[in-house]
């Protein structure tokens, strides 16, 4: 009995020394920005725009409609549905939205809980873009991916681009993609942790991949050293997924939450 009650009290010992080691490490970050979803109709305009209508494939169907991007029940809708807008001749309407000019940061945590659905030419993502662009356009001042899911595959990238990976094609040198499993149908916790010196990407917690500045290298290799803001948006066909299903439609990325955090100052 007595050896049962000294395992007892070391069991006890471990679960509490558990339990520090994680507070401790929930305060490492402190939250700067977030938005939790929590009133209906489109999203709040002090913290996101419309990314609006352009020539890449993924925003060719960018629409500010409330059909598209509309929040209810806590959580946001990001929609991909065929177009019945007769003033409108674009062939299917997506929903695209950004912290542009509204939030950006540099170094931190990313954290994004969404659930995705499936379709032949699906395309939703979590990415972001440089506020400045201060070494140039795309894609030399970089771009940040930290989830775009295609179609019906049973896993998503994360990716990132600059002048070293899209210009002088080292794409080994590191690697600069990595594909990773999630919970289907299931809401899940895409995260990018950022450094000034690594990109580390997670699913769930979890350490997916890493991509390093590399010693001696400049902005060509490593532009990730200035402020990046947010994108949120449900694509819809083009050269990588390929064309859209109709019949699969619509499809629809929710967003339950996203939160930004910095490490607090030792």
């Amino acid at each position: 009995m007595k050896r049962q009650i000294i395992y007892l009290n070391l069991f006890v010992i471990l679960l509490l020394c558990s339990c520090s080691k994680s507070e401790a490490d929930n305060n490492d970050w402190q939250m700067i920005w977030n938005d939790e979803f929590e009133t209906d109709g489109a999203p709040d305009e002090t913290k996101w725009s419309f990314s609006g209508r352009r020539s890449p494939d993924w925003a060719c169907y960018c629409t500010d409609q409330l059909e598209n991007a509309e929040v209810f029940n806590g959580v946001l809708h990001l929609r991909g549905t065929v177009n019945e807008n007769p003033g409108d001749t674009a062939q299917f309407q997506t929903g695209c939205i950004q912290t542009k000019g509204k939030f950006d940061f540099k170094y931190g945590k990313l954290e994004v809980r969404a659930k995705l659905s499936k379709g032949q030419g699906s395309w939703p993502a979590i990415w972001m873009m440089p506020a400045e662009g201060v070494y140039g356009g795309w894609p030399k001042s970089g771009e940040i991916d930290v989830m775009e899911h295609l179609n019906f595959d049973p896993y998503f990238y994360q990716t990132i681009h600059s002048s070293h990976v899209d210009e002088l094609k080292q794409k080994d040198n590191p690697i600069y993609f990595a594909k990773a499993s999630f919970k289907e149908g299931e809401f899940n916790v895409f995260g990018l942790e950022w450094y000034p010196d690594r990109l580390d990407f997670l699913i769930n917690g979890k350490k997916t991949f890493t991509y390093p500045k590399l010693e001696g290298q400049d902005s060509v290799q490593w532009p990730f050293d200035q402020n990046f803001y947010i994108i949120l948006n449900q694509a819809l066909g083009g050269n990588w997924p390929g064309p859209v299903n109709a019949e699969d439609l619509p499809v629809e990325m929710q967003v339950d939450w996203v939160r930004v955090y910095q490490r607090n100052k030792d």
